[in-house]
């Protein structure tokens, strides 16, 4: 039986076809490592897993990517607040990279002990820094950016379909969704 999966953009079941043939490009975001995982992050990658198993049952081949954020992760979601990394670092008295590693550790074993698959590779934010900053270039370059209060932004206005995955009203939805950053349009 042909493999069918929910199409977000179509909001409809259809038939799974990889770009390539029978090869799949799975990216999954891993933690901010700065505490110990809990039941609730688990979760999410509990199904990560599924969705993997599925597909190699099915005789794809899994090239899976997952990120670990090992730096610039803000307590807010309105980006403010302090890095949770330096807090993790300052709670135990220990550096960042410490913390990075521990908890990077930690979450590895968890993954262990949930019998979950691990990812092909393991990709720490803090090693492509380099490749992220061209990216923001990028995207400057193209117009595609503002900066505020000393943080260079996405502007979602310059993408007339920004938000159609989501089905997002922007005008109603994102205002409410975090408190007004003054610097943000």
């Amino acid at each position: 039986m042909p493999l069918q999966l929910f199409n977000t953009l179509t909001r409809k079941k259809e038939l799974f076809v990889p770009l390539k043939d029978k090869q799949v490009g799975l990216y999954t975001c891993g933690p901010t490592v700065y505490h110990y995982a809990h039941i609730g992050n688990l979760r999410s990658y509990i199904f990560e897993d599924v969705l993997k198993r599925v597909l190699l049952w099915n005789k794809f081949k899994v090239k899976h990517v997952m990120n670990i954020t090992d730096v610039g992760h803000l307590t807010s979601d309105a980006d403010t607040g302090e890095d949770k990394m330096l807090l993790g670092a300052k709670r135990e008295k220990k550096t960042v990279w410490e913390i990075a590693d521990f908890y990077t550790k930690a979450f590895q074993d968890d993954l262990n002990k949930l019998n979950i698959l691990s990812p092909t590779i393991w990709c720490k934010a803090t090693d492509h820094i380099p490749e992220q900053i061209a990216l923001i270039q990028k995207l400057e370059k193209k117009g595609f950016t503002y900066l505020a209060g000393g943080n260079i932004y996405f502007d979602t206005s310059k993408l007339s379909d920004y938000g159609k995955l989501a089905q997002l009203n922007l005008t109603a939805e994102a205002k409410a969704r975090v408190e007004k950053d003054p610097h943000k349009k």
